[in-house]
């Protein structure tokens, strides 16, 4: 897609270089007509010329003496003008020395006084026909010269396109440039304004136009966007403090009950119950805040630069072990070296959060595979279980909060995946889930931005 300063510079240059080539039209339009004009107009003075030569009374002269009348004149202006003299029926009786052998065309049936003919072997000419007693005189007067003229005006006319499309083109990189650097300065300014950058405000221009109310109407949004990130990060707050605070107290007392009620089976199995379901609620409020917080823009994770190799290589140990008691295995297949920007608790998280998921879906005896691929720019890991995958509709979905599937949601919350791909979304990374070509099983890609490597 072109920038607005590409299309508007585009735009002013077709702009001046279609009225230049209108004006330069306009201009061949009017010279064209204005040398057959002057031609007509000379062409008219000579036959004026002409007609005092055959005063007083031109119909009484033979040809002899017409001829003899005419012959010094025409010889004067042979280079100028043809001259030719009919009868009223069309026979020659006179002809100027340089038409040679050629004879002028007759006069045109439709009467016109003036028009052009090609005439061999001189060319175009322009043939302007009077009446002179009996007599029809022809002066002609060739196009050469005219015809020349208007090829250098096309010659010129094509170089001043170019020149005023090259010009235009300058003009307007440099008038869109300087129009639109109001909008650069909001754009900068925008873009700096981030959840921890939420004070700054879009410098508004003194003129009170269009760009003026536009900063202005951009600064109450991001007043109001202020307001809406402070009242989250105060929910996050009061949320934090205030359920956590009683949950702890609820799990303390259920704690004591369970030891007071030990010898009975049925109120300790209820005690652990409430045990249970206090942890399950547990780890939903954390889920949730933590998801309130991305959405927020609050959390700013501390990154660093680190080799995904290392990384991993401490977590496929727990990984291993997390497996092997659930009665599965483990296999880090691939783990290239490299260099990435990322937060390690939080990569943590995520690969034990998916690594959670593909457990709880895979069957006795069944293998979980991690791959770890560098390469093109990018960070690639790659997740497989061996249990039944996801119907494909699910597949989009999957990435929701609350989002579950049974069977194969074991229990969970559906926030899990909901906080991978939040993670995923903080490192710059995308996230998706597609079923096994190669057999049952649910597959989990993950790419990440490799950082520059250090020379």
């Amino acid at each position: 897609m072109s920038s607005i300063t590409t299309r508007l510079t585009v735009a002013f240059a077709v702009i001046v270089t279609a009225t230049t080539a209108l004006l330069l039209a306009l201009g061949g339009w009017l010279l064209v007509h204005q040398l057959g004009d002057g031609i007509r107009l000379l062409h008219e003075a000579e036959f004026e010329e002409v007609e005092g030569r055959l005063a007083p009374d031109p119909g009484r002269l033979t040809t002899a003496e017409l001829g003899e009348r005419l012959r010094r004149h025409t010889e004067i202006d042979a280079a100028l003008f043809f001259f030719q003299v009919c009868t009223p029926d069309g026979t020659v009786v006179f002809r100027s020395l340089n038409l040679g052998d050629t004879l002028l065309p007759p006069a045109s049936a439709n009467g016109d006084a003036h028009r052009v003919v090609n005439v061999a072997p001189h060319g175009r000419l322009l043939v302007s026909e009077f009446r002179a007693g009996p007599w029809r005189v022809q002066i002609a007067s060739p196009l050469a010269m005219n015809e020349r003229l208007l090829a250098s005006f096309l010659k010129i006319g094509l170089l001043l396109l170019v020149l005023a499309l090259v010009a235009g083109a300058g003009l307007g990189y440099a008038f869109t440039r300087f129009a639109l650097s109001p909008v650069r300065t909001i754009e900068q300014t925008a873009s700096r304004i981030r959840a921890d950058n939420l004070g700054e405000r879009i410098p508004v221009p003194r003129a009170r136009d269009e760009i003026a109310a536009l900063a202005e109407l951009l600064n109450r949004m991001f007043d109001r966007l202020e307001v809406s990130f402070n009242q989250v990060r105060r929910f996050t707050a009061d949320a934090s403090h205030e359920l956590k605070t009683p949950l702890a107290l609820l799990r303390l007392n259920a704690e004591r009950l369970r030891s007071r009620v030990a010898d009975d089976s049925e109120a300790a199995a209820a005690a652990d119950e409430l045990l249970a379901q206090a942890d399950h609620l547990h780890r939903i409020i954390e889920a949730l805040l933590f998801l309130a917080k991305a959405d927020a823009g609050v959390l700013n994770p501390a990154m660093q630069e680190g080799n995904p190799q290392t990384a991993l290589a401490g977590l496929a140990e727990d990984a291993a072990a997390l497996a092997e008691d659930r009665g599965l295995r483990f296999a880090l297949v691939r783990n290239d070296a490299g260099c990435a920007r990322f937060e390690p608790t939080l990569l943590r998280q995520l690969l034990m959060n998916l690594l959670t998921n593909a457990l709880k879906v895979s069957p006795a005896g069944g293998t979980v595979r991690l791959e770890s691929i560098c390469a093109d720019g990018r960070w690639r890991l790659r997740l497989t279980d061996e249990g039944p995958g996801l119907p494909p509709e699910q597949l989009d979905r999957v990435f929701e909060r609350f989002v579950r599937h049974e069977p194969t949601a074991g229990g969970g919350h559906g926030l899990g995946l909901a906080i991978c791909r939040s993670i995923v979304e903080l490192h710059g990374g995308t996230i998706r889930a597609e079923n096994r070509p190669d057999r049952s099983g649910l597959g989990v890609t993950v790419d990440l931005p490799l950082a520059a490597m250090k020379t």
